[in-house]
């Protein structure tokens, strides 16, 4: 029998073609991909929604593998362009931990991590499975992989943007990955995380976005990786 998927986006929109054919049961929608048992929930935005959802999809429906999806921001320097898709390697929350005088600290400097499980304590990252993305990317095709960012608050200008970039080597922005992937830590399930890029991360300017694109692409992929052999 083919492990079950649990499916994850911020909103219903980042998920419209991939949830065609399932049906819905309340905050779930279940059904099959191909031969792949999947079922799917929107979070909602932000950190405390993501956990939120990844913990009640996981808690009634035990799925093998959680696939978090939708649209993010790339940095200026990533390589990345407005419709490409990428994968997360690291979930970093950016944002977490302690304002001193010569800037941001994150959570070692107070010395309390986020989880402790399996000996390991995690702080601000969460390191995502690599031999599960080597085998998505051979799946789908997708060149692109990095360290993804989760913030609060969406970066809104060029200049926060090359920060944050040059802080972290980071390639792309959101507001939910680390949160999943802290639950998904938690409980012990493997995580990929593939988002299409709406927009760069630059001084805000909806009029050079499009979100239509970047989840149509994303969603190709998350199709792709459904009805392959993964995991």
């Amino acid at each position: 029998m083919a492990n079950r998927v649990g499916l994850i986006s911020a909103t219903p929109f980042e998920a419209a073609d991939v949830i065609k054919g399932l049906k819905r049961a309340g905050d779930f929608y279940l059904g099959r991909i191909g031969r792949r048992p999947v079922v799917y929930t929107a979070s909602g935005i932000g950190i405390a929604n993501a956990a939120r959802a990844a913990t009640h999809l996981i808690e009634r429906f035990s799925p093998d593998i959680i696939i978090l999806f939708g649209i993010g921001g790339a940095y200026p320097k990533s390589g990345l362009r407005v419709g490409d898709v990428a994968f997360a390697e690291t979930e970093i929350y950016a944002d977490a931990g302690v304002r001193l005088k010569d800037g941001l600290h994150d959570l070692r400097a107070i010395g309390i991590p986020l989880l402790k499980r399996g000996g390991k304590a995690y702080y601000n990252e969460f390191p995502l499975d690599r031999r599960l993305i080597k085998k998505a990317m051979a799946a789908t095709g997708i060149k692109h992989t990095g360290v993804f960012l989760t913030v609060s608050a969406s970066t809104g200008t060029a200049l926060l943007g090359l920060a944050l970039e040059r802080r972290y080597k980071a390639i792309c922005e959101n507001m939910e990955g680390a949160a999943v992937a802290q639950i998904a830590a938690l409980y012990g399930i493997p995580m990929l995380e593939v988002r299409g890029i709406s927009n760069m991360v630059e001084d805000r300017d909806l009029r050079r976005w499009d979100k239509k694109t970047a989840s149509l692409n994303c969603q190709k992929a998350v199709l792709e990786l459904t009805a392959s052999s993964i995991p």
